[in-house]
């Protein structure tokens, strides 16, 4: 299998591994809050996201899975092994999943047992990430974090929204009228030029 989660486990043991391969369509959920955690899921394409509803009613975006990512490693071995949020896809995805049998057998193997802790470290880091961005960062200075790193990313002072402004606005936790506020006030101050999913960045 060509999966960097793989990525030096003797093949041998993979033989002995049986694993599902499930297709889902954009807006379908995967794991539903509260659901037991029964296996480990690899991103194999497509994306998706980990959200949980606040009192208001709006989403926050607390994870991003893409390409390689791995689902349900953290939960597969604990006791309160329940997804604590809702996961579903932003695009046209497919997902491997390894059940909890599968993967005791993978972690006979050392490289497997190795790439299953980094992949929960990323994780734990992805997650403790979000919750500074909350904690520390007012909305206009995640945006221009955001900003900044889509710019890096796409070498252009012009960047393209992979994502809608709904979208944006669940991913740092807030309503959109106040994402969309936040944005008017930036470019009637001279930072950025808006043309729909289009920002120039020019400050």
């Amino acid at each position: 299998m060509d999966i960097s989660f793989f990525t030096g486990v003797n093949p041998s043991v993979l033989k002995q591994v049986t694993s599902i391969s499930n297709k889902y369509t954009k807006g379908m959920t995967v794991h539903t809050q509260g659901d037991t955690c029964k296996s480990t899921d690899i991103v194999l394409s497509g994306g998706l996201v980990a959200y949980a509803l606040s009192q208001n009613g709006s989403e926050n975006v607390i994870f991003e899975f893409q390409k390689n990512s791995v689902i349900g490693a953290n939960l597969l071995f604990g006791n309160a092994n329940h997804y604590p949020m809702n996961i579903y896809c932003t695009e046209d995805s497919e997902l491997l999943h390894i059940n909890k049998s599968d993967v005791e057998l993978l972690l006979h193997d050392h490289q497997f047992t190795i790439n299953f802790i980094k992949s929960i470290s990323l994780n734990s880091q992805g997650m403790n990430k979000k919750i500074t961005i909350y904690k520390q960062k007012t909305l206009r200075e995640n945006l221009i974090d955001y900003f900044n790193a889509l710019s890096t990313e796409q070498n252009s002072k012009i960047i393209t929204l992979s994502v809608s402004k709904k979208q944006l606005a669940d991913y740092f936790g807030v309503q959109r009228p106040s994402l969309f506020r936040e944005l008017k006030q930036m470019k009637d101050e001279g930072l950025i030029k808006i043309d729909n999913r289009q920002i120039k960045i020019l400050d």
